[in-house]
């Protein structure tokens, strides 16, 4: 881990600090946010650099958690075994990141799953953006300073969880998706209870935005916070919330279809400066309220779609691809995941490699922040929803 570089037998003051790449002026302070400040979201230390309340840098440290899922992946004895550890990247959105690595298998294998599978997939990985955005918006509530909205996600949350619970009997880790299918066929009255969701849910969104989304306080401290202009976001690689957020509308479930999305009819919404400038903290917020809307328009479709079938059926009994490599992307809450798997004919992945929306997205953070103030950084960082057992992968 960097730290400051002092002369202490010269009784000098910190004057460099790596990463910073200059000398620091007299009027210029460090002070460390984190690893344990509860707005870094987790085990993250933020090194500001400050004049007065004027932030000069941000200096991301990453690597507290140690997750090591590539290393656990190539040593796991066959490549099921893959997927719980897939769970624990992003642990607010796990059906999200098993869809992607079961996605890639499939490919290089060249397994076709049955329409109920696929039908299942997306229904479930749609709940796992609307719970991850939840988690995302009620926390974010809290980072600025509102606490009923953070209860009103929480609430809604849990009738999705116990829909999820019900089926494969997990709330936040599911070991669900399996390459070739599913671990558990959804139960006879599922259809219902989604349906229900659905009806229930969409008047609970219009609430959260007349409660936190365009309230006055609210909106004063995200709009024309830590923008991140179009060019610089594609720039740095961002995607998801945080690339829509600037007014660029990608979206893979609609510019690389996978799955059976291109089969749906959704919006990608995007930040237009509605309240600020374009890509500032509100429209990254913002278009995550509006995805949960389209999330329920898919759910809505989806669940109307769901034929009769055996969901283990195209489970293969040995997994053993041949030599070869492959590289899968899918549209994940937090934006862009890939996965690159190099198989070496053996039972298990001689190389996995993950390409993490969150690690890629809080790289643009040191961007978002500078001129701002120091509570700003608060608001630009919850703004761009990281989970760091996906930037510690």
């Amino acid at each position: 881990m960097d730290v400051i570089v002092t002369d202490v037998e010269k009784g000098r003051r910190p004057s460099t600090v790596p990463g910073l790449g200059r000398q620091l002026r007299s009027e210029e302070m460090v002070i460390s946010m984190g690893p344990q400040h509860p707005s870094t979201h987790g085990v993250l230390r933020l090194e500001l650099v400050v004049d007065g309340e004027i932030v000069v840098d941000v200096i991301p440290h990453i690597g507290y958690l140690h997750r090591c899922f590539e290393k656990h992946c190539e040593h796991m004895s066959n490549y099921q075994q893959v997927v719980p550890y897939t769970d624990r990247m992003d642990y607010v959105a796990a059906m999200s990141s098993e869809f992607g690595y079961v996605v890639a298998m499939e490919k290089m294998l060249k397994i076709q799953v049955p329409e109920r599978v696929e039908v299942i997939r997306v229904i479930m990985a749609e709940f796992s953006r609307i719970v991850s955005h939840q988690i995302a918006i009620g926390t974010y509530g809290l980072d600025i300073g509102a606490f009923t909205p953070f209860l009103f996600c929480m609430r809604d949350r849990e009738h999705i969880l116990d829909i999820i619970e019900e089926t494969c009997g997990a709330r936040l880790l599911y070991n669900y998706n399996w390459i070739g299918g599913l671990s558990h066929d959804v139960k006879p009255d599922f259809q219902d209870k989604v349906r229900e969701f659905c009806r229930y849910f969409k008047p609970n969104i219009v609430e959260l935005n007349n409660l936190l989304s365009f309230n006055k306080i609210f909106v004063e401290r995200t709009a024309n916070v830590g923008v991140l202009p179009a060019e610089v976001a594609i720039n740095y690689g961002a995607s998801g919330p945080v690339l829509r957020g600037s007014g660029v509308a990608w979206d893979l479930r609609k510019n690389d279809p996978y799955s059976i999305y291109n089969r749906f009819e959704f919006d990608i919404p995007v930040g237009s400066g509605e309240r600020g400038a374009t890509g500032d903290c509100w429209d990254r917020y913002m278009v995550r309220a509006r995805e949960m809307e389209q999330s329920v328009r898919i759910i809505e479709q989806a669940v109307e779609m769901l034929v009769p079938g055996d969901v283990q059926s195209a489970i293969p009994k040995r997994i053993r691809p041949e030599a070869g490599e492959i590289y899968v992307r899918t549209e994940t809450p937090k934006g862009e995941l890939g996965y690159y798997i190099v198989a070496d004919g053996t039972a298990s992945p001689a190389r996995v490699k993950v390409r993490p929306p969150c690690f890629v997205n809080l790289s643009a953070l040191p961007s978002m922040c500078r001129g701002s103030m120091i509570a700003d950084v608060v608001a630009i960082l919850g703004s761009i929803d990281i989970v760091l057992g996906e930037v510690d992968r």
